[in-house]
């Protein structure tokens, strides 16, 4: 019959420092806090044990104080049977994610800004993307570009038109989109 024990060090020890397992646990309380904040879509998206599910579910429900801080340490407790490696990894993907979309989107909103202003990034737009149809990308430019004028003029207190603006910005990601695939 063959123990699968560590060896213990200079000190007769073997194993982690108690210091090193409270850390361990605090950050397992620390993911399952993070996990309690998450929708229910997207728990459900990572695969949880059912038990572990169900006290996040309570976890979420409970308001008091002291409850919710027990309830969180007991939801740190189950945690060490799930891969928190796996968990840490799909909760930077989601938030990662959507950093990298805001930051594509901001990309497209200022494309669209330089287009309004002037023609000649019309053409460099034409020449770095090709649309498929650069008539009627041109139109709704200049559909957007006398939205824009009129909404200048517009009183105080009355919303502005902003159809064209969106128009061109669907119409903008859309060509983008399809230039990466290419």
């Amino acid at each position: 019959m063959t123990e699968n024990y560590l060896e213990p060090d200079e000190n007769g020890y073997s194993g982690p420092s108690k210091s090193q397992v409270k850390r361990d646990m605090h950050a397992l309380q620390d993911l399952g806090k993070q996990l309690v904040e998450l929708s229910n879509d997207k728990l459900n998206k990572l695969n949880l044990n059912d038990t572990l599910l169900a006290a996040i579910k309570e976890a979420q429900r409970i308001t008091a104080r002291e409850g919710k801080r027990r309830q969180l340490q007991y939801v740190g407790k189950l945690m060490r049977f799930e891969d928190a490696d796996a968990i840490r990894h799909q909760l930077d993907i989601w938030e990662n994610g959507s950093k990298e979309q805001a930051k594509a989107m901001h990309r497209l909103e200022a494309l669209r800004d330089v287009l309004m202003r002037d023609d000649a990034a019309l053409t460099l737009f034409f020449e770095e993307f090709n649309p498929a149809d650069p008539q009627a990308f041109r139109s709704l430019v200049r559909s957007a570009r006398k939205e824009s004028q009129q909404n200048e003029q517009l009183p105080e207190g009355k919303e502005p038109q902003r159809k064209q603006y969106r128009q061109l910005f669907q119409a903008i990601k859309s060509i983008v989109e399809q230039s990466d695939r290419s």
